[in-house]
């Protein structure tokens, strides 16, 4: 049964309100740290009261959190893509992915308020030790994306490349020490092998 208007007009207006919001943290992150960044600040910026956005989120943690998930989904619908575009060469595949994943956290405000590492007050503690939420949602999501274009994985090594990719992903964003590519092909080099006996012949 379709929901009804009045219902569904509420969905669309929440979910602009959201991606404003985030939206809004995106350009403020660009010229300030984390710690810098007041949620009073926030809805300013968004156009809307303080006590909006508290009451859309709960807390501080609870937006970083929220706003972290949005930017994953940003990231893996890339992901998907470009692992879809080399579904017969699954080392390719893996390269493709890591790469357009580090090249778009690079340029992304999120990102960079990772990297700088606020003291006291820093991001990176969402995406690692208090963000079982983000890790656990990045992973499934990747699990998804490998099982629809390799079917015949089983679960077992689909999840297993899942959470490696994602942590390994999260870790050379944060504090990357190589360019997105000579990163994506030593993740390739690293997993491809094992990659390519669990996917198998293209069509087998």
């Amino acid at each position: 049964m379709p929901k009804p208007r009045a219902r569904r007009f509420a969905d669309a207006a929440r979910e602009l309100l959201r991606d404003t919001l985030f939206d809004s943290a995106s350009e403020l992150l660009e010229q300030r740290s984390w710690s810098e960044t007041r949620m009073a600040d926030i809805a300013k910026a968004a156009g809307v009261s303080r006590q909006t956005l508290y009451k859309e989120f709960g807390s501080r943690q609870g937006f970083a959190q929220a706003y972290i998930l949005r930017e994953a989904e940003r990231f893996l619908a890339g992901v998907q893509e470009a692992v879809a575009k080399h579904e017969d060469d699954p080392k390719a595949a893996l390269a493709a992915a890591v790469e357009v994943f580090l090249t778009t956290a690079a340029e992304e405000p999120l990102i960079m308020a990772i990297v700088r590492g606020d003291a006291g007050d820093g991001l990176l503690s969402y995406v690692t030790n208090q963000a079982g939420p983000v890790l656990g949602y990045a992973t499934d999501r990747l699990g998804k994306i490998l099982s629809e274009i390799w079917p015949k994985v089983p679960e077992h090594s689909v999840a297993l490349i899942a959470e490696n990719m994602v942590r390994l992903a999260i870790s050379h964003a944060a504090s990357s020490t190589a360019t997105a590519k000579e990163v994506a092909d030593g993740m390739a080099e690293l997993f491809g092998p094992y990659l390519e006996q669990v996917v198998g012949e293209p069509g087998a």
